[in-house]
């Protein structure tokens, strides 16, 4: 795999690794984390649920990105491959998502997305 598409695994990896406690452990205690992630500092009680599950999808996603740049560099190609070109699929597509739910919320889409879109074009053969 090209350089390019390894450090964006990571700095994919890592976002979603920073993003992880926001969600699931941070958001109803303080404001500057729903400012951060929503551009809102108002908390929806009744989604808690909600958003602990997605921050550990976030979690996830980021340890499937790091399991596919770990086996790269343990000389597994293939399994590498495969891994790291699902997962940043499967979050430029949450991040295009994201965007079209709620367009206000486009910093966060950008974030999840961008990694991801950069990842595929790289590894277009």
């Amino acid at each position: 795999m090209h350089i390019v598409s390894q450090v964006f695994a990571l700095v994919a990896a890592a976002v979603h690794i920073v993003v992880w406690p926001l969600e699931s452990f941070l958001y109803a205690r303080r404001a500057w984390v729903r400012q951060f992630l929503t551009g809102s500092t108002a908390d929806a009680p009744e989604v808690r649920l909600w958003r602990f599950n997605v921050g550990f999808y976030n979690l996830f996603l980021a340890c499937g990105m790091i399991a596919g740049f770990v086996a790269l560099h343990l000389g597994h190609q293939t399994v590498a491959r495969s891994l790291i070109l699902y997962i940043a699929a499967f979050m430029t597509g949450g991040g295009i998502m994201l965007f079209i739910s709620d367009p206000k919320l486009w910093r966060g889409a950008l974030s999840q997305a961008v990694p991801g879109v950069i990842i595929l074009i790289t590894e277009l053969p």
